[in-house]
């Protein structure tokens, strides 16, 4: 098979694969039996009048094909197709009196360290604190409709974790071979097809809902077991190895090797486990609040006088911004094309905001979080000092909001200039159960609230219009990541205080996403598996 690299085409090329690829390796079209593509991307930048184009890379099998790579040998993006081969998994035998590995949460991480785990015979079982995502969607979409609140059932704890009530980005920085894993698992509980390929491939909401609901199945299958309703309260320690854990307050059961993927909203499980002594610390985070614009307007962004073109995707957009004065970095993040904000509350008497978008990404607004950098210096340095800084912020929200889950809301330009009470946005806030106009700069920190406006004035110098004096935020996001770390042995993923603890993904602090804390789950699986050969 021929590999073709950097194939760069008008983004409104009508021609198909084949038609291109033949005229590349300059063979007839007929000759051309088959065309798989490995990578697509858009360049949309625009630069000095260029076109936005896509840039492919394809496998082709191609009649004389040997004869074609010869001729073509000096070409540098014309060469022979890599083959990789499947991932190894060790298989576990199991022994008298060893008890199965325990998967703590479903989020990503804890999926596919099941996922693993079961795959190489190994049973895992699995205990979830939230519910099954069927359950799980309707207690989030009454909440969203009523504002009542199921603690145990929400956006943040429940199948799938935080993410399926995301974008759904698939997005990593890793280049981990074992990602292609990941990537098949997805498209075989039902994903399409394209995240195979795409630079910026996503599932949506949507989608999601399905995906994980298959993925338990499949673990199920290889002989897992899967229980919701069940919340971790307490563990056992003896000898400076996990030995038990307590679910539910009263259950025990025995569990000497434990794969930890709480999310990153697990507070009361980062508590006990500090009391319990396992080592943690805290970590940098970030705060901020959901910006909205109309999706017309993202796309005349990104793509100018082709904005609408129906050969072009949902645009998106990334920022970021170096606040000297402050010190502190501003960014974009979770940008949901086509999205809503959404109420993502897990706690009673607390409020805080999330993205979210369907697959078709056709919602018609645009959201992002803008977010500002928090060190452990900015809570006083304590193991869970971040956990009640953004507690502090989330119960302000709370109240600014109405004491009703509806969130504070303010016009960009009344945000800048110290004034409240704007009503008339550029676009109808998109969170539910409503908005209540409020101050944000009282709810966030002032060093953070100064620097958001350094950063909002600069980008709309940049992009004319994003930071329009009409332009809504609502508040707050504080759930972007962990605010602190259960620490880890680098080489065997244990914990570095409790033996046969594996604490993985982005609730550990060790992932920032659906991919890296899957494939954090997974590596953790493959340790342990690895271990005990």
């Amino acid at each position: 098979m021929i590999r073709i690299k950097n194939l760069s085409v008008p983004y409104d090329e009508t021609r198909t694969l084949t038609e291109l690829a033949a005229e590349r390796l300059g063979v007839s079209p007929c000759a051309v039996h088959g065309v798989i593509v490995v990578h697509k991307a858009l360049d949309a930048r625009r630069r000095n009048g260029a076109p936005i184009r896509w840039n492919y890379t394809l496998d082709v099998t191609a009649d004389g094909a040997r004869g074609i790579l010869t001729r073509l040998r000096r070409d540098a993006q014309v060469g022979r197709a890599e083959e990789h081969g499947s991932l190894r998994v060790p298989p576990y035998t199991p022994q008298e009196g060893r008890e199965r590995p325990v998967v703590v949460g479903f989020g990503p991480a804890g999926i596919f360290a099941a996922w693993l785990l079961a795959r190489a015979g190994a049973a895992p079982l699995v205990l979830e604190r939230g519910q099954d995502v069927d359950r799980r969607t309707r207690d989030v979409a009454q909440f969203w409709r009523t504002g009542q609140l199921d603690p145990a059932s929400n956006v943040q704890f429940g199948e799938g974790g935080a993410g399926t009530f995301s974008d759904g980005k698939l997005t990593a920085r890793s280049r981990d071979p074992r990602m292609n894993e990941i990537i098949e698992a997805f498209v075989a509980a039902g994903a399409p097809g394209e995240i195979r390929y795409l630079q910026k491939p996503h599932i949506g909401t949507d989608v999601l809902r399905t995906v994980v609901k298959r993925l338990r199945e499949k673990i199920i299958k290889m002989g897992g077991e899967v229980r919701f309703g069940a919340q971790v309260t307490d563990i056992t320690m003896t000898a400076g190895r996990i030995a038990a854990l307590t679910v539910n307050g009263s259950e025990q059961i025995p569990a000497r090797v434990v794969f930890l993927g709480i999310g990153h909203s697990a507070r009361d499980t980062y508590a006990m486990l500090h009391g319990a002594g396992v080592h943690m610390e805290a970590k940098p985070f970030a705060v901020g609040v959901r910006i909205e614009h109309p999706q017309d307007f993202v796309d005349r962004m990104q793509y100018g006088a082709a904005a609408g073109s129906p050969f072009l995707p949902t645009a998106d957009y990334a920022l970021t911004f170096r606040d000297e004065e402050g010190g502190r970095g501003v960014y974009s993040f979770c940008m949901c094309p086509g999205g809503l904000v959404v109420a993502a509350a897990s706690e009673e008497g607390h409020l805080v905001t999330n993205g979210m978008s369907n697959y078709r990404r056709d919602a018609g607004t645009a959201n992002s979080a803008l977010l500002v950098q928090v060190t452990p210096a900015d809570f006083g340095g304590a193991v869970l000092g971040g956990i009640a800084f953004q507690r502090e912020l989330e119960r302000s929200a709370f109240s600014a909001g109405g004491g009703d889950y509806r969130a504070p809301v303010q016009a960009v330009g009344d945000f800048l200039s110290g004034r409240t009470g704007t009503k008339d946005f550029v676009v109808v806030p998109t969170y539910m159960p409503g908005v209540r106009p409020a101050a944000l700069g009282t709810i966030l920190p002032d060093a953070c609230s100064a620097s958001l406006a350094r950063a909002l004035r600069h980008w709309e110098q940049r992009v004319p219009g994003f930071g329009a004096a009409d332009v809504p935020l609502t508040g707050v996001e504080a759930r972007s990541s962990a605010p602190c770390r259960i620490l880890r042995d680098a080489v065997t993923m244990q914990s570095v205080s409790a033996a046969g603890l594996y604490p993985i993904g982005e609730g550990a602090g060790y992932a920032g996403g659906i991919m890296s804390a899957a494939l954090d789950g997974m590596k953790a699986a493959l340790a342990f598996l690895e271990r005990i050969q």
